[in-house]
């Protein structure tokens, strides 16, 4: 059922005293972009008139094919919290439609909701998702550029005055309740300046959108506090980085199907078909989960990221485990995503690669209950384990090798990802590095 009419909406930018609305998508590469109108332009952007260049976006159309329409999706519309509340603005989150009323076919959002649409068709009525979202705090030097410092002295769990971060935690956490979410933790992480703040699960496209408005939120509060917060994978070299855990459950007819009270550890075939097609498709949708160059630094055993293709119920060591909640609460969650991804198309892929699994009635491996960093490669690979792609071209290979993820992206989408990870990879492959001149300028 609709949240808000378009009726809804002008009441409340009437008697809230709205005056700018921030029109919101998201590029293929995770980017969130924005036009910003006024109010006096409202009844435009609920009839679909609001226009785009979609040729200067990354990843969308040729230049002259460029005009495109920005779909207000109603029940995202929220006030930001922080801005004056005088003349407030709030935000919508859009679609990305062309000028024939079509669907755009290189729009994140348009490309999850049709992943989604393949599990209604095979009869499953709800795909929710819970993120486990960290990020760093780093000061700013003079000119407010950020550095890697951080006054931090606090680890896992710790509280002020060592945890640092609290205050902006707090602020973050406030701010995100008067916009609708519910926040069910916030603690600071494992290394210095690292922070964790989660929030319940919800249906997959609106958790996306969430994760898009948290990440923004983030990133303004920190700014506000002198503060310079980063999704980056692994910005210090020696400590943690940050992840995106995603807890993933199929739902039909109201009821959890990963949960089976007879089943082998209380989990259905369903969930062990669904497992099985993540560890089948994870190492060709890496480049999406884990799209960066500095990802892959992040993806190294002994920093509590998983590298290797193993499931437990467990095993914090293996790619995916399945937390002890059982009933309506089962769950598989897989531990590789980064929060530097875009989550409309991670979100996209990792249930298509369990949808995959349930319509093949693929066969899970053994659950590995022994820590898998402890093992040496001999013994990973006596136990069929293998691993996660070791860099972003490898990524990238693995993922033009998989026709499963070219038929959920879509064509468009897909080249257009691919060439811009090629040209990241190519980027960073000629650039020379402080390691490279603190190893070879004196040596050589």
């Amino acid at each position: 059922m609709a949240k808000y009419t378009k009726e809804d909406i002008v009441r409340i930018v009437k008697d809230e005293d709205v005056e700018f609305i921030r029109m919101q998508f998201t590029d293929i590469f995770g980017m969130m972009k924005n036009v910003a109108i006024t109010s006096s332009q409202l009844e435009k952007a609920l009839n679909n008139q609001i226009t785009i260049d979609g040729s200067s976006i990354e990843g969308f159309t040729r230049i002259h094919e460029s005009d495109q329409y920005l779909h207000p999706d109603l029940d995202t519309f929220v006030i930001l919290p922080w801005r004056p509340q005088h003349g407030k603005v709030a935000r919508f989150i859009c679609d990305v439609y062309n000028p024939d009323g079509t669907p755009f076919v290189g729009d994140p959002r348009g490309i999850l909701k049709r992943a989604l649409k393949k599990a209604e068709d095979m009869g499953f009525d709800a795909f929710n998702v819970g993120p486990e979202c960290e990020f760093f705090l780093f000061e700013t030097d003079e000119a407010g550029h950020p550095t890697t410092k951080t006054a931090d002295e606090a680890g896992y769990f710790d509280l002020a005055p060592l945890d640092h971060g609290s205050n902006v935690r707090r602020e973050i956490c406030l701010a995100l309740e008067q916009m609708g979410f519910e926040i069910e933790a916030s603690h600071h992480e494992v290394a210095e300046g690292q922070h964790e703040i989660d929030f319940k699960y919800a249906d997959a496209l609106t958790a996306a959108d969430n994760i898009m408005t948290f990440k923004m939120a983030v990133k303004v509060f920190a700014q506000k506090n002198g503060l310079h917060a980063t999704f980056m994978p692994k910005p210090i070299f020696g400590i943690n980085g940050s992840g995106m855990h995603v807890n993933m459950s199929l739902f039909k007819k109201g009821k959890n199907v990963f949960y089976d009270e007879k089943g082998e550890k209380k989990l259905s075939k369903t969930a062990y078909q669904f497992i099985a097609g993540l560890l089948a498709h994870v190492q060709n949708i890496t480049a999406v989960t884990n799209p960066l160059v500095n990802s892959y630094k992040r993806l190294v055993p002994g920093y509590e990221a998983p590298c290797y293709l193993a499931w437990s119920a467990s095993n914090r060591s293996a790619l995916i485990r399945i937390p002890a909640a059982r009933g309506q609460s089962t769950r598989v969650e897989l531990r590789n995503p980064d929060p530097s991804c875009n989550p409309y198309l991670a979100l996209a892929l990792c249930l298509a690669a369990g949808l995959d699994g349930i319509e093949k009635k693929m066969k899970v491996p053994g659950e590995i209950t022994e820590d898998i960093f402890a093992m040496d490669q001999k013994t990973r690979e006596k136990n069929g384990i293998a691993s996660l792609p070791g860099s972003l071209i490898e990524a990238v290979e693995n993922m033009e090798s998989d026709p499963l993820t070219l038929s959920v992206l879509g064509e468009h989408a897909y080249t257009q990802y691919i060439a811009g990870k090629r040209a990241e990879w190519d980027a960073f492959r000629i650039s020379v590095s402080q390691w490279e001149i603190d190893r070879y300028m004196v040596n050589y």
